[in-house]
C-alpha cells in the first residue's frame, strides 16, 4: 500500500508539475504570435545586439522572422505594417525619415548604446603632445597641417562616398577655413583606416575622422593611442539632422583634457522603431526594449571582432550567445519584467 500510495503521489506530482508549465506557456505574452523584426543593410555591433534582442523575444514566446534592408525601406515598411520592429536605426540621423511616418511608427526607449555615441575628428596622441594640438582649428597652420601629410596638405581620412558623414567633413573642412591646409581622402573607408592603424602604431602622424563606439577605437583607444580634436564651433550641413549641441561630457581623450568636448556633432544612437498598431497589441515588447543597452565598450569589442572575421552569422551568433551566457542574469531580468504585461 506504501508502495501504491507513493507511487500516486508521483504521478499526481507528474501531472501538476506538466500543468504548471503548460500553464507557465499559456502565459507567454507572445505565444502564438509572430515578430516580423527588420535590421539594418549596415554591418557592425548593431547585428550582435539584434541577436539578442531575437533571444529574449524568443524567450517571451514569439516566433520571430527577419529581413535585412535599407534605412528608407525599412521606415516604409514600418509604416506600410510590413515590419513590426528594427532595434538599429541610427539616430538623429533617421529623424526625417521617422517623421515621414510618425503617425504610424514611433521610437521604443532611449537607443541601444548605453551613453549614445559620438563623431569626430583624431590624431595619433604622440603628435598631439609633441606640438601641443588641442583643436581642430590649428590645422589652418600650414607647419601644423604639413605634419599630416606628404604635399604640404593634412591628409585627412574621411569618410566612404554616400556616407552623410563625408558630407559632414566637407562642410566644416569650408567652415572652418580649413579647406587651404587640409585635403579630406574618400574611399573604401576599411581599408583606409588600416593604413592608418598602421602610422599610429609605427608612431608616424595621422589624421582621421572616426565615430565611437566602433572597431577604430577598440586598436587606436582615445586617450592612450590617439587624441579627439574639438572642433571650433557647432556646424552641420542642412541635409544632416542634429540634436542637441555638439558638446559632450566626458569623451575619454578629448586632446588637452576638455570637458565638455566638442564633437563633430551631437551625440547619436542606434534607437528601436515599432509600428504603432503593433507595440499597441504587444506592450510586452515596448517593456522589453526600453529596458535594453549596452556599454559603448561592449559594442567595440563586438565591432572589432566582426571587423577582423567580416561579420559571418556564426560569429554574430557566438558573439550574442556568449554576452547572454555572460550577462545571465539581465537577460533573464529583462525577459521576466516584460513577461509580466499583457
Amino acid at each position: 500500500m506504501k508502495m501504491l500510495a507513493k507511487t500516486f503521489a508521483i504521478a499526481a506530482l507528474s501531472v501538476l508539475t506538466s500543468l504548471g508549465t503548460a500553464a507557465s506557456a499559456q502565459t507567454l505574452p507572445g505565444k502564438g504570435k509572430t515578430v516580423h523584426f527588420a535590421q539594418s543593410d549596415s554591418l557592425g555591433g548593431n547585428y550582435v545586439e539584434v541577436q539578442i534582442v531575437t533571444k529574449a523575444l524568443k524567450a517571451l514566446g514569439y516566433d520571430v522572422t527577419m529581413t535585412t534592408m535599407s534605412t528608407p525601406l525599412f521606415f516604409q515598411a514600418i509604416g506600410q505594417g510590413d515590419a513590426d520592429l528594427g532595434t538599429d536605426a541610427n539616430f538623429p540621423q533617421s529623424d526625417p525619415y521617422l517623421h515621414a511616418v510618425d503617425k504610424q511608427a514611433e521610437r521604443v526607449g532611449n537607443g541601444m548604446i548605453g551613453g549614445g555615441g559620438i563623431n569626430g575628428y583624431l590624431i595619433d596622441r604622440k603628435t598631439a603632445l609633441a606640438y601641443n594640438i588641442t583643436s581642430l582649428d590649428q590645422l589652418k597652420d600650414p607647419k601644423i597641417a604639413a605634419l599630416f601629410g606628404d604635399d604640404g596638405k593634412a591628409q585627412l581620412i574621411s569618410c566612404d562616398p554616400g556616407w552623410s558623414c563625408g558630407d559632414v567633413v566637407e562642410y566644416q573642412l569650408d567652415k572652418f577655413g580649413l579647406r587651404q591646409t587640409v585635403h579630406p581622402v574618400r574611399g573604401k573607408y576599411e581599408a583606409l583606416m588600416a593604413d592608418a592603424v598602421t602610422r599610429v602604431k609605427d608612431g608616424k602622424p595621422a589624421l582621421f575622422y572616426a565615430w565611437s563606439p566602433s572597431w577604430m577605437t577598440n586598436v587606436l583607444v582615445p586617450g592612450k593611442d590617439v587624441v579627439w580634436l574639438p572642433t571650433p564651433a557647432d556646424a552641420l550641413p542642412a541635409n544632416v539632422p542634429n540634436r542637441g549641441s555638439a558638446l559632450v561630457k566626458g569623451v575619454e581623450g578629448c586632446a588637452g583634457g576638455a570637458n565638455p568636448c566638442r564633437m563633430a556633432m551631437a551625440s547619436w544612437n542606434y534607437g528601436s522603431v515599432a509600428n504603432r498598431s503593433f507595440l499597441a497589441a504587444n506592450p510586452a515588447i515596448k517593456t522589453l526594449v526600453e529596458q535594453i543597452a549596452f556599454p559603448g565598450q561592449t559594442w567595440s569589442g563586438w565591432e572589432l571582432a566582426i571587423s577582423k572575421d567580416g561579420g559571418s552569422p556564426a560569429e554574430i551568433m557566438k558573439l550574442a550567445d556568449e554576452w547572454v551566457a555572460a550577462n545571465k542574469p539581465q537577460f533573464d531580468q529583462w525577459v521576466a519584467t516584460a513577461s509580466k504585461v499583457h
